[in-house]
């Protein structure tokens, strides 16, 4: 019941059967449940998020799932502190709990401190976190940022070339650095072009 009313995009009827429930909830109505308080993001949400997570038990922590809701919950109210203690106490991370952090930071506008980060991701990127780096580098656009943005360019798989996500995400990059040479490189590159990846080159 929980997963079919926040696909359907009812996260406060979430809430009203969580409100319900005389049993304690599951790792996965716990997520489900972090997922609806981020998407709402209101007074009742925050209040009922952080009395869950205040609650969750202590083995809870360690499931990916789980904790990666609870930080992206935590990011969408603000409250980067916590979500930085969750990450910390995760044992075994992986590149969609990163994924949940950068984003975040880049969210809450602490751009520095999501290169911080991922400068210390130590597993293989994946499309999504090379998006996220590429737009957190084209809104610092100071000299770290342009090193950063320019090597991870030149590592990138070259199949995610083909992402256009992706590929326009490092078009909007070169642009704003006024590396224009090289996103006209990335845009002749790229096999099936969408208005999104035009727009980025006319912008």
């Amino acid at each position: 019941m929980f997963k079919g009313l926040i696909t359907n995009n009812m996260a406060e009827k979430v809430l009203d059967l969580f409100d319900e429930m005389k049993i304690e909830p599951n790792q996965f109505t716990l997520s489900i449940l972090f997922n609806a308080c981020a998407v709402l993001n209101n007074n009742r949400a925050k209040k009922t998020g952080k009395k869950l997570l205040a609650e969750m038990p202590e083995n809870y922590r360690n499931n990916n799932i789980t904790s990666t809701s609870a930080i992206k919950m935590l990011m969408k109210f603000g409250d980067v502190e916590s979500a930085e203690r969750i990450f910390r106490s995760i044992k075994t991370k992986n590149i969609i709990t990163y994924g949940a952090m950068v984003k975040g930071y880049v969210g809450n506008e602490t751009f520095e401190k999501a290169l911080d980060l991922f400068e210390k991701i130590d597993i293989e990127l994946d499309d999504v976190i090379y998006t996220i780096a590429f737009n957190c580098c084209a809104k610092l656009c100071n000299d770290r940022a342009m090193k950063i943005g320019k090597e991870l360019l030149a590592k990138m798989p070259k199949n995610y070339r083909n992402d256009n996500i992706t590929s326009t995400s490092a078009i909007d990059m070169l642009m704003k650095f006024g590396d224009v040479e090289s996103s006209e490189r990335i845009f002749r590159s790229i096999k099936a072009k969408d208005i999104i990846t035009y727009n980025a080159m006319v912008k």
